[in-house]
């Protein structure tokens, strides 16, 4: 597939462009600059996220959305959503794939609580820009899927390729972690590229394995998720 990775350079963005090319497909990176990405793998549009042109996208199949913010612009998590619907709205047959934020996600089944209520202050403007964006993206008519991530999602993680998917409530894995590495998010966002389930949805998940540290108390309130994974 001709897939292309907004935020490519990023730790997120890195990852999933890796999983991509290592599964033989043609990978394209967005980034600012194009000596911040490997040229020897990826093809490269030099363009700024808020500068991104329909023309820049229409020729590919899929294009994800690791874009991450500044320090002291974590309002750009909306904008951008906002800049993405103008593009794709355009581009119906474009499936625009998100690495989004756990604070979404609901942590009780009556759908009155979420995880970004459970964040301590000095941290929540990210995620609760991520959420005016998810709720925006919902609202539009792009062809859009959106990853939320676990509570805890580790940068530097190792890749399992075992990983428990859920849908809309924070979960635990068997561990009693609500935990994520991105490597094995990207794993999972390449396996949604490859076989779509969750077209105009969004999906969650946990690494089925992860740091032995004391877990925050995650309640599973939907039942137990379905089970899906790679093998490394």
């Amino acid at each position: 597939m001709r897939i292309a990775v907004i935020g490519a350079s990023g730790k997120a963005g890195s990852l999933i462009a890796n999983e991509a090319w290592s599964r033989g497909h043609e990978v394209t990176a967005v980034a600012r600059r194009a000596n911040s990405v490997d040229t020897d793998r990826y093809g490269v549009i030099v363009r700024d996220l808020f500068d991104l042109r329909e023309e820049d996208a229409e020729d590919f199949e899929v294009v994800v959305n690791a874009f991450n913010s500044p320090p002291g612009q974590e309002h750009q998590h909306k904008t951008s959503v906002l800049k993405l619907i103008e593009v794709f709205e355009n581009l119906p047959e474009t499936r625009l794939l998100f690495v989004g934020g756990a604070g979404s996600l609901y942590t009780d089944a009556s759908r009155t609580k979420m995880a970004v209520s459970m964040i301590p202050e000095e941290f929540a403007a990210v995620p609760r820009n991520m959420l005016e964006g998810f709720r925006m993206l919902r609202q539009s008519k792009v062809n859009w899927t959106f990853m939320s991530p676990a509570f805890f999602f580790d940068p530097n993680g190792p890749r399992t390729g075992r990983y428990t998917l859920g849908t809309d409530y924070l979960f635990n894995n068997r561990a009693g972690q609500s935990y994520l590495s991105f490597a094995d998010a990207a794993v999972a966002m390449v396996d949604e590229i490859e076989k779509p389930q969750f077209i105009g949805r969004r999906f969650t998940l946990v690494s089925e394995s992860g740091p032995r540290t004391d877990p925050e108390e995650m309640p599973v309130t939907e039942g137990p998720p379905r089970k899906h994974g790679r093998q490394p």
